[in-house]
């Protein structure tokens, strides 16, 4: 078996719906060669080297459909193509990327394959499908195979390339309602919806989050004084620029004081209930490394607390908890951190983790537990008495969940604090003794108000149950009745297809709407022509679904364009299939005959909404047999009324549009409307053309009279007769 390889001929990446699944995949084709007279029960060791490698195959339906069903398969006898979609799967789950979907095919050449997963973030995807490869070559050739590394490696991938959890608990919460989303940049700039109708995060900013309320948060004296002048309890303080006046402005206050950056977040720099001279000066040197401008302020006493303002609403809150450890007489301070704190699996340097390891590193950030330790008389290398209990960290520990506890009138400041800053969403920081009373009661205030705050302490709380922030924060930008979602309308098929989408966007563009097309002939905004190479294809069609202006887009998807990339766009108001040419094929993607192209074009109507139409070409008997395959409803188009599938489908009370006398007839069951010479002098178009893209407009609601008008007035370029 030494001699035996498995070769990765090329790979592709589908990032939207595609011949397989409805989300993005990764396709690889794979080569198995003389591999393919050597199914895995032929192997001798095989099943049991792959299982002790990988037990959770276990978890595996498979095509069995049954706990084990997969392991039943490796028994039985099956390929390494089909091993490999497993692998690759499991090797996924095994680095946290979730994925349950996976194929794998034969292709019209013997030992190549196409094996097909499930892919959520690309990178992850390629490097997990050559581990597969390697580790299923391992198994064969009973070599060792390090899967603990691999793992590893993919997991780090991972960490590299997803969003955070701030971002992703959005864009989750966007997939629940079906909104759909569009990563910007490799960081956690997203857009949620198509065209017009978007909306734009960033983290937990949205685009309503101004400028100038950023800038506000982030300076502190001026967020406390505008918060003071509208009655919100704050604690009163001053700007220092010096030890020596730090000092003295904690002796004017009174003691105890904190002292914090003035532009300073996350907790950076920030030291509280500080008693004395000494205390006071190391604070300010802590601050002044975090910012220029340095706050003396009234300590106030009792618990630190976030409350997540939402469209000025309190969504979540929690409550800060102090890090202590209790000593055994034996060990020292650094030890009892590592043993009793951060050794919990809460804690940890990843976005993932709900708390933050405690440092103890004689560097900037660890200096906050150094101080705090040295008040108590302790360094990292003392060893305290049995039993004592030794405060470590005051701030930065937010973690249990107290949001049913909120006091109405707490709730109502934190929001009201919100919007004398600005923000839209709010991470208001207040310290209070009991958050079920009201401030007033007993002192509390409001320390800070946070722009794009850290949503991780809501997901994961420590302790309570977690919130559904992120669809809070979709809800706040999404009405109840609104996707996200501008029509679009998508074209394939053998030949016309550029005709028809040129056409389509002609109509679309009389009736008043800003339309986006992306087609052959390149793309166009609002007929303007600003790209002149071809554009059915997956940046061309992302171009238009991230324009603002556009209100309706239009693309044209040719079927190398389905094949290699999937397409730009998750569902569709209108689908159109103009036709599939029965000598039809692409041996380049192993497609060799008209009827795999039919599964191609079936992609098309896959994807149609349902509240959306399939239009589909009743003279073509593979393009009629699609109907049966849309969740919407189906306008056919034909030649002659006579077609069965308009006859049949006039007769249930559908729609249909054909030529009679050489006249257009729009017909709803046993209603219709002529079009009278609407295809006269039009000898420049097919008529198929003409008729595809009247359906696909009366989808729409583009009214007989105005299809008239355009049809009469369309000009076409010769590459669009052609296509």
């Amino acid at each position: 078996m030494n001699n035996k390889s498995i070769e990765i001929i090329d790979v592709l990446s589908l990032r939207g719906p595609n011949i397989w699944t409805y989300r993005p995949v990764l396709e690889a084709w794979v080569d198995i060669g003389d591999l393919e007279d050597f199914p895995s029960n032929t192997i001798p060791g095989f099943y049991e080297r792959l299982t002790a490698w990988l037990p959770s195959l276990v978890d595996h339906h498979c095509g069995v459909g049954v706990h084990g069903g997969f392991l039943m398969r490796l028994r039985e006898g099956t390929w390494p193509g089909h091993i490999m979609e497993h692998v690759m799967i499991e090797l996924q789950n095994l680095a946290g990327m979730q994925s349950g979907f996976g194929k794998a095919r034969e292709t019209g050449k013997r030992g190549v394959y196409k094996v097909v997963v499930r892919s959520r973030h690309e990178e992850v995807s390629r490097a997990a499908l050559y581990a597969a490869r390697d580790l299923v070559m391992a198994a064969i050739q009973d070599k060792p195979y390090d899967v603990k590394s691999t793992v590893d490696n993919l997991r780090n991938i991972l960490e590299s390339v997803a969003l955070g959890p701030s971002t992703g608990c959005i864009v989750e919460a966007a997939t629940d309602r079906r909104i759909p989303s569009m990563r910007l940049n490799e960081g956690n700039l997203v857009q949620l919806g198509y065209g017009i109708k978007q909306r734009r995060i960033w983290t937990a900013e949205t685009d309503q989050t101004s400028a100038i309320a950023e800038t506000i948060s982030r300076d502190k004296e001026l967020t406390k004084t505008l918060l003071q002048s509208c009655g919100v309890p704050v604690p009163e303080g001053s700007i220092v620029d010096s030890a020596n006046a730090a000092w003295n402005a904690a002796e004017n206050i009174g003691l105890p004081v904190v002292v914090k950056p003035l532009d300073g977040n996350h907790g950076r720099g920030v030291s509280i209930n500080l008693n004395t001279e000494a205390e006071v000066r190391a604070a300010f040197e802590l601050a002044e490394q975090e910012s220029s401008d340095v706050i003396v302020e009234r300590f106030v006493r009792g618990d630190e607390h976030r409350l997540l303002v939402v469209g000025g609403k309190l969504v979540a809150a929690a409550r800060g908890e102090e890090a202590w450890i209790t000593c055994d007489g034996v060990s020292t301070v650094m030890q009892l951190i590592e043993s009793q704190l951060n050794s919990d699996p809460r804690r940890g340097s990843s976005e993932e983790h709900p708390l933050n390891l405690v440092l103890t590193d004689p560097d900037d950030d660890s200096r906050p537990v150094l101080l705090q330790l040295a008040r108590q008389g302790f360094t990292t290398e003392s060893v305290p008495k049995n039993d004592e209990r030794v405060l470590v960290q005051r701030n930065g520990n937010v973690s249990c969940d107290v949001t049913d506890l909120v006091h109405p009138s707490v709730a109502a400041i934190a929001s009201l604090a919100a919007r004398i800053v600005g923000l839209d969403i709010a991470g208001v920081d207040l310290v209070v003794e009991d958050i079920s009373k009201p401030l007033n009661e007993q002192g509390g205030a409001i320390v800070e108000v946070n722009a794009g705050p850290g949503l991780l302490m809501h997901l994961k709380p420590a302790d309570g149950p977690a919130r559904p922030v992120g669809r809070a924060i979709v809800d706040h930008l999404f009405a109840e009745d609104e996707s996200g979602r501008i029509p679009i309308v998508g074209v394939t098929g053998s030949h016309g297809t550029t005709a028809v989408s040129r056409l389509i966007a002609w109509l679309l563009h009389l009736q008043g709407t800003y339309v986006g097309l992306a087609c052959k002939d390149g793309l166009f905004l609002r007929q303007r022509h600003v790209l002149k190479k071809s554009g059915d294809n997956w940046d061309a069609s992302r171009q238009i679904l991230i324009n603002r202006m556009v209100e309706t887009a239009v693309f044209e998807n040719s079927s190398k364009a389905i094949l290699s990339e999937g397409l730009a766009y998750d569902w569709c108001q209108v689908g159109v299939v103009t036709n599939i040419d029965s000598a039809d094929s692409l041996p380049d993607f192993y497609i060799d005959d008209a009827d795999q192209m039919s599964r191609v074009a079936r992609t098309q109507v896959d994807v149609v909404l349902p509240t959306g139409v399939a239009v589909l070409n009743a003279d073509d008997a593979r393009v009629a047999e699609l109907a049966s395959l849309c969740d919407g409803s189906v306008i056919f188009f034909a030649t002659s009324a006579n077609a069965a599938a308009i006859v049949t489908h006039l007769e249930e009370g559908q729609r249909a549009v054909f030529l009679r006398d050489d006249q257009i007839v729009l017909a709803s069951g046993k209603e219709e409307i002529l079009m009278v010479n609407a295809a006269q002098d039009r000898s420049t178009l097919d008529v198929e053309t003409v008729l595809a893209a009247i359906a696909a407009a009366w989808a729409l609601g583009v009214s007989p009279d105005l299809m008239r008008v355009g049809i009469e007035s369309f000009e076409p370029t010769d590459a669009a007769i052609a296509a």
